[in-house]
């Protein structure tokens, strides 16, 4: 919800609800900008919940991506950005150029610099095996020692630091499968109406109208990695160039997938919450008391 745009696709709050209340980090990052991290989104984040502190107010986050969220609980991140600027601007730029090596040589260069980590991560997971390296490459230190020291800090566990802010109150909103399969169902008409002409206007937005470049756009970084877009990738490179029966049925594929990566993407975020929240210790330093 950073991005500019896929308004809908990425079920922003809509623009009568934002009035209602001040809300922030939303819409504010170009969506061609694919080094967009979540060290950037923190630090922003961060900075925000101090000044509304500041006013004796309550900052309340409200979201799905738990990555993010874990982001501003808990000390998890490692920031290699500012020593990959400080180097000659490599940054985040490393982890891509590392993602395009083999994922069996990704794994064995890990294996050589922190075995504990490559022992972790699976070897087909590029993205994750390539930031470890990215890691040791720009501080030195293998990734899983630096893992080891944030754990073992004042208030810090297993599954990370200690908590940044001590007083924080979760509130999760829990759906049965059930209802969040008829959920699924019931927002299907949207992609008729808007969903989809979401990605339509992102595809025109690009640098160059040529199909081509959209069609070599990179699934795993920036906007494009965004649930409900990718899923659409061959029914829009084929608008136009297909009889109007293949492009029904390549919509149809769309919609499919749409359905099985929101699925699993619920699932995901079931597991975070039963690990981080539910299945620990009532006294565990590093998550807020039940």
């Amino acid at each position: 919800q950073v991005y500019k745009g896929l308004d809908i696709i990425t079920n922003k709050v809509s623009p009568q609800e934002q009035r209602l209340c001040r809300h922030h980090m939303i819409s504010f990052v170009d969506p061609l900008v694919s080094d967009y991290t979540v060290v950037d989104f923190r630090d922003k984040a961060v900075a925000l919940i101090s000044y509304i502190f500041a006013r004796d107010k309550i900052p309340i986050v409200v979201g799905g991506t738990n990555y993010y969220i874990e982001s501003l609980l808990w000390k998890v991140l490692i920031n290699t950005k500012e020593k990959g600027s400080a180097a000659g601007g490599r940054g985040t730029d490393r982890k891509v150029e590392l993602e395009q090596l083999d994922g069996a040589e990704l794994h064995r260069r890990l294996s050589q610099v922190d075995p504990e980590m490559a022992a972790r991560v699976h070897r087909h997971d590029k993205l994750n095996v390539a930031r470890s390296l990215q890691v040791f490459e720009e501080t030195g230190i293998p990734h899983s020692k630096i893992l080891h020291q944030q754990q073992g800090e004042e208030g810090g566990g297993p599954l990370g630091g200690p908590l940044k802010y001590p007083h924080s109150c979760i509130l999760w909103l829990h759906a049965e499968q059930a209802g969040r399969s008829l959920q699924g169902e019931a927002q299907r008409p949207q992609l008729s109406w808007g969903g989809l002409r979401s990605p339509t206007v992102l595809k025109q937005m690009a640098l160059t109208p040529s199909l081509v470049l959209f069609s070599r756009q990179d699934y795993q970084h920036g906007i494009f990695q965004s649930i409900g877009f990718k899923e659409f990738h061959e029914y829009l490179i084929s608008e136009g160039n297909c009889s109007p029966e293949t492009s029904a049925l390549l919509l149809q594929k769309g919609i499919q997938a749409l359905k099985q990566a929101t699925k699993k993407y619920a699932r995901r975020q079931n597991k975070w919450v039963r690990n981080r929240f539910l299945r620990r210790e009532s006294s565990a330093p590093d998550s807020p008391p039940l």
